[in-house]
């Protein structure tokens, strides 16, 4: 039974283009496997979480991580008697406009897209899922439900101020009341991402030498959750133990997420969805202890992982080959492939071009963009598309 104030999908808003509701399944849930069968998620397989794909096998990519913030975001969902499909749909869509190695690729764009409007991973999101997916016979994108797209559009909150080139172009035709709070669902999402993330970037760090179990066991949760695996289970063999005392972190951050939610639900007064976009205040986010706490994580990863030396030597590599492809690609677009320079033809000026180039490059998987580099820079790289 979902609970008053979550999403009925019975009461959607419905999609931009007006089409046959299915016999079998629900308009989110359409919305979900079609996320899951876009090209966009599976190229999310091979893009960059912290570590660019070709350092190791067993790192979380782009793919892993939005796989693991949907089973996050369905388990706290269940919980809060929310809508389970569309808040895995939202969970599974986050994170597709993401560029080529993470978010050094995306700084590097949007550093070059500055004179044509920028580039926000959150608002190419957007763009892909209404006009770069091109695989229907009656409309470009997923044509997804309003609810889905404004899940997208604002899961982290009000987009207020200057509004993104992409968000602000797809806005101007369907509106995404992009001055509120998202729906519940879209709430849940987002607090699942920064779960999922923090845990799993402590498990890769780990795997990856940067830091040392003892080292992380001086942060606030992790310590105590390794100290009670140790009690249960003494001399158990480290994987093990670390498996164990991380699962517990998770744990905790989801049990205290649901509790708050489930207090701040019952205080709104919410008898709607809609009671919840306009409450002006998320009812779904970390308790202040945790927050701070979690800021702890944040701090602790920053200087040890994200500025490792041997993250930054990295990051520095693929940061010049964004750098590269963009104005290659600009002063000739002839390069792009054939299907690309069909919409080349029809631009009207440069921005409309640097848009397609920055759409192009923003698909790229890791190893794709350092073999494209090679071929037509120099330089290392392997990989096809």
């Amino acid at each position: 039974m979902l609970a008053p104030y979550a999403c009925d999908p019975a009461k959607s808003r419905g999609r931009l283009h007006p089409e046959d509701e299915s016999a079998f399944r629900s308009c989110f849930q359409r919305d979900r496997d079609r996320i899951i069968h876009s090209s966009a998620f599976r190229r999310l397989m091979h893009k960059t979480q912290v570590f660019v794909v070709h350092e190791g096998d067993s790192y979380r990519t782009r793919l892993t991580h939005s796989i693991e913030v949907a089973q996050v975001a369905r388990t706290i969902a269940g919980a809060l008697r929310l809508n389970a499909e569309l808040t895995e749909a939202v969970a599974l869509a986050h994170d597709l406009g993401h560029t080529p190695f993470g978010h050094t690729g995306e700084d590097a764009l949007s550093e070059r897209m500055a004179p044509y409007g920028g580039f926000d991973h959150n608002a190419q999101a957007i763009r892909i899922v209404t006009r770069l997916e091109r695989h229907y016979a009656e409309f470009d994108g997923l044509n997804l439900t309003w609810e889905a797209l404004e899940g997208i559009a604002k899961h982290n909150g009000p987009v207020t101020g200057e509004l993104p080139y992409a968000l602000a172009e797809y806005n101007a035709v369907h509106d995404l009341e992009l001055h509120t709070h998202a729906s519940a669902e879209a709430q849940v999402a987002a607090i699942s991402d920064d779960i999922a993330y923090n845990n799993h970037d402590l498990h890769d760090g780990l795997r990856a030498g940067l830091f040392t179990e003892d080292e992380l066991a001086t942060l606030p949760i992790v310590g105590d959750c390794y100290a009670e695996v140790d009690r249960a289970y003494p001399g158990l063999d480290p994987k093990r133990r670390r498996h164990e005392a991380l699962r517990r972190v998770f744990g905790v951050m989801v049990a205290e997420v649901i509790d708050l939610a489930k207090a701040a639900l019952a205080d709104s007064g919410a008898e709607c969805a809609e009671d919840i976009r306009a409450l002006g205040r998320p009812v779904v986010r970390f308790p202040d202890a945790l927050a701070a706490d979690i800021r702890e994580f944040r701090t602790f990863l920053f200087h040890r992982m994200y500025r490792a030396p041997s993250v930054m030597k990295v990051r520095a590599e693929v940061t010049q080959v964004v750098r590269d492809l963009f104005p290659l690609y600009l002063g000739n677009p002839s390069l792009l492939p054939q299907k690309w320079r069909e919409d080349v033809e029809a631009a009207k000026d440069e921005t409309t071009l640097a848009r397609i180039v920055a759409d192009y490059i923003a698909g790229m998987t890791d190893r794709f963009a350092m073999a494209e580099h090679a071929r037509l820079i120099g330089g290392a790289g392997q990989g096809e598309r």
